[in-house]
């Protein structure tokens, strides 16, 4: 006779910044809530750990105040009782920004001391289906989960962006995107972007294309510039901004009066949203390693708009580059191999979405994005009722603002979506839960 599907008051759908940092906040308002992190990596953060250290993150462009510990100064103490004060880099006008290490370290004390490995589920979420009383049914690779709540705290799940010039390449060409773990190993496998100095012996005249002109790209080609020759190639002039948005996104306040004015789900929130966010920029941190690696002769920076890409032929002169970049103005670029660092798709055309909102009858609006209850960031259904179901990550952008997809974005978003979850299944509660389900 099969058994009775596990229970839990909230599954929280993604073990990376977002997901972590909710379930320990549910984790510390209430050590009796029955909750789940279902995530496929067999670690907590694991995606991300991959992703920062394929492109050379050697630091964080957050401050330490952004982490996934509960107090904001709770890092920097870390740090001190580590004897590791060394590792908040010092930065121009702005606070220290911890190391990538310290981060990481911190992030696992946290995990450890919160508990939250115990409440991972090492699955993939195949799909969720709703239930009379207003929970859900998730479905897994592993097994199905009853919740009366589900945290939607997903990434952009592999989906890279491609330029329209490499789809007329082989499948063989010596292209690939920065996070594409398996098919790039240009970087070592131990911490990329590691400070210490690259020895002679392991420099190489190998020749590498990074196209992509924001951090990512920069990090990258700062990283791959002590063992090849790079060419940072770019559409555009370098922008350096120290953050992601300006300040005062960062509250909610700012938020209430400049994008919730809107209509939720408008194109209007997009629009906003859009202006307010320094996308492909560069933190000016960035400029001193850049400089060195250009002085150093090892790094050039291209611009330039990229017209098509070719392969050398089996037949031509096994001495020349296997792949020729050649720009809208004539020129041409020849080099052993070329990374792309180009972000990803737009999360509000993921398949998961979409499926969701046809499983669930829920709401979107402009753009495909999911329509939120500001006060709660649950997903709304078609006919206006709040789900159980809460969105935190790019995915919230619409509600939370320019910071939504970053580690300031995850503790803005916990602060209402944990006090709705909280309310919903703690069990003195007389809060209305206003549920309805959609068949």
């Amino acid at each position: 006779m099969r058994t009775q599907p596990p229970s839990y008051d909230c599954l929280v759908i993604g073990g990376g910044i977002h997901g972590t940092y909710i379930a320990r906040e549910l984790t510390q308002r209430d050590s009796g809530t029955r909750i789940g992190i279902v995530d496929p990596n067999p670690r907590l953060l694991d995606s991300f750990r991959t992703k920062a250290r394929a492109c050379g993150m050697t630091a964080l462009r957050s401050s330490f105040v952004n982490h996934l510990g509960g107090e904001p100064f709770q890092l920097e103490h870390f740090a001190g009782g580590e004897d590791r004060e060394d590792e908040l880099v010092p930065t121009v006008d702005y606070p220290e920004r911890p190391t990538l290490s310290l981060f990481l370290d911190h992030a696992e004390h946290v995990i450890e001391r919160s508990g939250l490995s115990e409440k991972h589920i090492q699955a993939t979420v195949k799909c969720i289906q709703p239930r009379q009383d207003g929970g859900f049914t998730v479905e897994t690779t592993d097994d199905d989960l009853q919740a009366a709540t589900c945290v939607l705290a997903i990434g952009h799940g592999g989906r890279y962006t491609y330029p329209e010039w490499t789809t007329t390449l082989p499948a063989d060409a010596p292209v690939s995107h920065v996070w594409e773990d398996e098919k790039n190993g240009i970087l070592p496998e131990t911490d990329a972007g590691s400070d210490d100095d690259a020895t002679d012996e392991h420099a190489t005249d190998d020749h590498t294309i990074v196209v992509g002109g924001g951090i990512t790209g920069v990090q990258l080609a700062c990283a791959l510039a002590t063992d090849h020759l790079v060419t940072l190639l770019t559409r555009h002039p370098l922008t350096w901004e120290t953050a992601e948005a300006d300040p005062p996104w960062l509250n909610w306040s700012h938020i209430e009066s400049e994008l919730h004015c809107h209509p939720p789900g408008s194109a209007e929130r997009l629009s906003v949203v859009d202006d307010a966010r320094y996308d492909a920029s560069v933190p000016p941190a960035l400029y001193e390693p850049l400089r060195e690696h250009i002085d150093e002769g090892r790094l050039e920076i291209e611009q330039g708009t990229v017209e098509s890409a070719t392969t050398t032929d089996d037949d031509s002169n096994a001495d020349d580059p296997p792949l020729s970049i050649t720009l809208e103005r004539g020129r041409t670029l020849h080099a052993e191999r070329a990374v792309l660092a180009t972000g990803f798709e737009n999360i509000f055309d993921h398949p998961f979405v979409d499926q969701l909102e046809t499983d669930l009858g829920l709401a979107r609006g402009a753009d495909g994005m999911p329509l939120l209850g500001d006060e709660t960031l649950a997903w709304e259904y078609a006919d206006g009722s709040e789900s159980r179901l809460f969105v935190t990550g790019a995915l919230a952008r619409g509600t939370v603002g320019p910071y939504a997809p970053n580690i300031p974005g995850a503790r803005r978003a916990s602060e209402r979506i944990c006090e709705a979850i909280t309310r919903l299944v703690t069990p003195q509660s007389t809060a209305p839960t206003s549920v309805s389900v959609q068949q």
